[in-house]
This record gives structure tokens, C-alpha cells and sequence, in this order.
């Protein structure tokens, strides 16, 4: 069953993103913004986290759920460190993911041959 709930957040969340994609004007990097600020306001007002408790996986890989880690950083920083929480937990809780996603795109540079699109 965790499977399934998995699947369907997963896929709704996905079905946002190509409706947004299929409808508007707006480039794929707005809606991937549009993305992960979204997490981090529905983490802000509570809704993201019980979505998490019930589709775990579903709603934590898609992007908005990298918006949903850097707002739980941020809250837990500001009860370690006060203000400057707010400036450092964001970058500290996903570091991780952060590092991923340069050494990969470093990685699919050096293997493929970029240049100029015109």
C-alpha cells in the first residue's frame, strides 16, 4: 500500500509539472522554482509534512520536496542558532543534495559535448 500512495503523490505532483508545462508559457526552470518554493511555503504553513507522513517517498523525491527539506533545515537551525538559522539551515540540510546535483552535472559535462544551441 505504501507503494501505491508513493505512486499517486508522486504522479500527481508530476501531472502539475507537465500540465504547467503543456499550458503556459512559463520555461521549465519557472515551474521547477515555482517548485520548490512551493514546498518550502506548504512546509511553512504545515500541509507538506503530513503529505510526507503519507506518501513518503512520493512527496520527498519529486523537486518539491527538496523545497520541504530546506524549510525543515531553516526551522531547525533557528531553534539551535537563532536568526542566523535562517541563513545557514536551508544549505545545511540539503548540502548533500546540493553536492549531488554539481558533481553530476559536472560529470554529464565532461562526458557529453556542450556548446552553443544557435
Amino acid at each position: 500500500m505504501d507503494y501505491l500512495k508513493a505512486f499517486l503523490v508522486g504522479g500527481l505532483i508530476c501531472v502539475v509539472g507537465q500540465i504547467l508545462i503543456d499550458k503556459t508559457n512559463l520555461t521549465p526552470a519557472r515551474i521547477l522554482t515555482g517548485f520548490v518554493v512551493a514546498g518550502v511555503v506548504l512546509t511553512a504553513v504545515g500541509l507538506y509534512e503530513p503529505l510526507v507522513n503519507f506518501a513518503g517517498a512520493g512527496a520527498t523525491v519529486p523537486i518539491s520536496g527538496f523545497g520541504f527539506l530546506m524549510a525543515q533545515g531553516v526551522e531547525k537551525a533557528i531553534a539551535a542558532y537563532g536568526p542566523i538559522g535562517i541563513l545557514s539551515g536551508g544549505l545545511t540540510a540539503a548540502a548533500a543534495g546540493i553536492c549531488a546535483a554539481i558533481v553530476f552535472g559536472l560529470l554529464a559535462g565532461i562526458i557529453s559535448k556542450p556548446g552553443d544551441k544557435s
